[in-house]
């Protein structure tokens, strides 16, 4: 069971007009970061024959092939330049990243602008005499978007072009939708910013309803639904975005390191991870790199491996609940913990992340994952989840081992 927000549902402005709440989430950045951080300095422009849209490219193409991105912008806006500063930065390491709407264009989007985003560049790679012939790699297209544009994105991702999908801070908006979860076959991730995001709940629903199998990284970031995009080169959205797209659409391993496995990079970051069916593109895991000082040479503490878990509720509905449960190592370092957590009467878990759990309701256990188990003395994890009824009068413990 998903939860509606009345503000959020605002967000599925692909086929209805956009309300004046919705596009307040989208304008134009106040200052664009002209050339971005990437080899190739960035800035747009637009076409006559791809009318509506802004297109970011390297001001110089290189010799190597672009990558294609297309991007739907927040609340479905008409403004290509919404989140400019963010595909700027996308564009100056070598991409074709083209976005819903012309420059401070006004309105609202469909998803179908993103099929035609992508049919423009395959178009123009083949067209002798476009500035882009033999310039962009249309095997490697990826679609993506912020809000009301991750649903855009969805809309899509089964396009047999599409290599991967990206969304940022969204998800369906109702179970009825959840059939264009079960068609996706190719890598999926998720960008969310955190409990805060109003997108959250969705997002993570989506999250437990994945095929099988399926290739999916899931990143939540503290910063609420707003992300980073209008900061300098979009942020650190900008930066993990650039580095999701470098790996797959690049096949950049160095970057697809920051993804995959248990001391992935973003895993060692103000980053919530978590990851599904996830390997570098040869198929074979991660190595964990080598320490960058010398072992200790005094031995490990000893005691009794102890913890503390402390339950807070993050938002309260009518219904429903999201809550998150932050545990601390103590003295000791822990191989593993386990939370004893108590629900109010009438609470059950709907979807849980970043742990294991026994039982729905009542007194449930939840167990760490493989990646977030291991803690020092004195760092902290945490695992959420979402529940139905009430989520205040919980009680948690912890046992570490």
């Amino acid at each position: 069971m998903r939860r509606r927000s009345k503000i959020y549902a605002g967000l599925a402005a692909a086929i209805v007009p956009v309300t004046s709440v919705i596009m307040a989430l989208s304008g134009t950045p106040a200052s664009a970061a002209v050339g971005g951080s990437g080899p190739y300095p960035a800035d747009y422009e637009t076409s006559t024959t791809l009318a509506n849209h802004t297109i970011f490219r390297p001001q110089t193409l290189p010799s190597e092939r672009l990558p294609i991105v297309v991007w739907g912008n927040g609340g479905c806006s008409a403004n290509g330049l919404s989140q400019g500063n963010f595909l700027r930065e996308i564009a100056s390491h070598g991409f074709l990243a083209i976005a819903n709407g012309a420059p401070n264009g006004s309105g609202s989007t469909t998803s179908q602008m993103l099929t035609q985003s992508i049919d423009w560049a395959v178009a123009e790679n083949s067209r002798q005499g476009s500035r882009y012939y033999n310039k962009i790699d249309t095997s490697k297209v990826a679609v993506a978007g912020f809000s009301c544009g991750g649903l855009e994105a969805y809309a899509v991702s089964n396009d047999p072009r599409v290599t991967t999908t990206g969304i940022f801070s969204s998800g369906l908006l109702n179970d009825a939708d959840d059939y264009q979860l079960r068609r996706l076959t190719k890598p999926i991730a998720y960008f969310v910013g955190g409990p805060s995001d109003i997108a959250y709940p969705n997002a993570m629903d989506d999250w437990g309803k994945l095929p099988a199998g399926l290739p999916a990284f899931m990143g939540n970031l503290n910063v609420g639904h707003g992300g980073t995009y209008d900061q300098t080169n979009g942020g650190e959205f900008g930066r993990v975005a650039t580095l999701y797209f470098k790996w797959r659409l690049k096949g950049d391993t160095t970057a697809g390191r920051n993804f995959v496995g248990a001391d992935c990079g973003l895993c060692r970051s103000q980053w919530s991870v978590q990851q599904k069916n996830l390997t570098l593109d040869d198929g074979t895991p991660p190595t964990t790199p080598p320490p960058t000082t010398p072992p200790p040479t005094t031995p490990p503490p000893t005691g009794t491996p102890g913890c503390t878990a402390a339950y807070s509720v993050q938002d309260q509905w009518n219904g429903g609940f999201v809550a998150n449960v932050s545990v601390t190592a103590g003295t000791t370092a822990l191989t593993g913990w386990r939370v004893t957590l108590t629900l109010p009467g009438g609470a059950s878990v709907s979807s849980l992340w970043n742990g294991v759990s026994s039982g729905t309701s009542g007194t449930i256990t939840v167990a760490n994952q493989s990646y977030n188990g291991r803690l020092a003395a004195g760092q902290a994890t945490s695992f959420g989840f979402q529940g139905t009824g009430t989520g205040s009068g919980a009680t948690a413990s912890c046992t570490g081992s």
